[in-house]
């Protein structure tokens, strides 16, 4: 099996752990690194999470790197209402063996990004800091990327204000940073995470899994039920959506569009811009995901996260 190489840089939080999960039984990962960054909650707690959840699912093999502990500029902004105050709702989570490395997540980036010469992949649930600072310093970055997938903002609405989103609200300089790299990128947004769900009986299938890991997803996604967003069906699956789009993209449908980061608005600062009739002067830059085929979302998550204690 060919094994692509990836870098998931993240936030953990309860969706990053689902994404998490279910990336370290996917075969074709080669998962060279994990990246937390401040985000959820702040990185004190997202860093430890993260050996937490590779710890769960029996992968302390993957080094982790802690990132940026805050954003490039502005406010520092978390949503532990959201996830708890150590982002994990208070779970028990088993105590880790392997440590945090010394090393900083954006040399990490690039030293792999270079070593594989063009075969790296990204996929970032989290807000971009750790990726603006790595293209700040090394700024031939964009050429050693294969492809980025990024769990953030949303054509039409938000979550953390009406505007925006709350990965890119949480640092838009460095989230327009990237998204002017010359990257390749796809965007999974609130548009499509709202419709990447799991029904009652997705998480009862889950639950009826048997597996601590399985276990503790289904509690996570019932928390999600339990908030039910106005018009939206199920569990969100944020960053599990992000997630398998980067394993398979073909259960989903995309348009091919310009995406811009607004900073500067009293109302509507850290909204994604979107331009799907670009023109001469915005040239296409992101994939934005707009759809997914549901059930066989579901299908395909579910079989990942059953894939733990057979």
């Amino acid at each position: 099996m060919n094994k692509r190489p990836v870098i998931i840089d993240c936030d953990p939080g309860i969706d990053d752990a689902m994404a998490l999960l279910a990336a370290f039984r996917v075969p074709e990962l080669d998962i060279r690194a994990i990246t937390p960054v401040a985000g959820n909650v702040p990185l004190a707690y997202t860093a430890p999470n993260a050996l937490k959840i590779l710890a769960l699912g029996s992968r302390e093999d993957i080094p982790v790197y802690p990132g940026a502990d805050r954003p490039l500029s502005g406010e520092v902004r978390d949503a532990a209402d959201v996830h708890g105050a150590d982002g994990l709702m208070g779970w028990p989570m088993p105590q880790p063996k392997s440590a945090l490395r010394e090393e900083k997540a954006w040399d990490v980036i690039w030293r792999e990004a270079k070593a594989l010469n063009g075969a790296l992949e990204l996929i970032a649930t989290g807000p971009l800091t750790n990726l603006a600072i790595a293209l700040a310093k090394y700024p031939d970055l964009p050429k050693y990327i294969k492809k980025l997938t990024v769990m953030g903002g949303g054509a039409c609405f938000g979550n953390a204000t009406p505007a925006a989103e709350f990965n890119i609200y949480a640092d838009p300089e460095a989230a327009e940073m990237v998204f002017r790299s010359g990257m390749p990128i796809a965007l999974c947004g609130l548009d499509v995470c709202y419709r990447a769900s799991l029904l009652e009986e997705d998480i009862a299938a889950l639950e009826a899994m048997g597996s601590v890991q399985a276990a503790f997803s289904a509690a996570l996604s019932r928390l999600e039920l339990s908030w039910a967003l106005p018009g939206v069906t199920g569990a969100p699956m944020y960053d599990p959506c992000a997630m398998l789009y980067a394993i398979d993209p073909g259960i989903f449908t995309s348009v091919r569009c310009w995406v811009g980061v607004e900073r500067s608005g009293v109302h509507t600062r850290g909204k994604t811009v979107t331009d799907a009739f670009s023109d001469a002067k915005r040239t296409p830059n992101v994939d934005l995901v707009l759809d997914v085929d549901r059930p066989e979302f579901a299908r395909r998550l579910l079989n990942l996260l059953g894939e733990y204690g057979r």
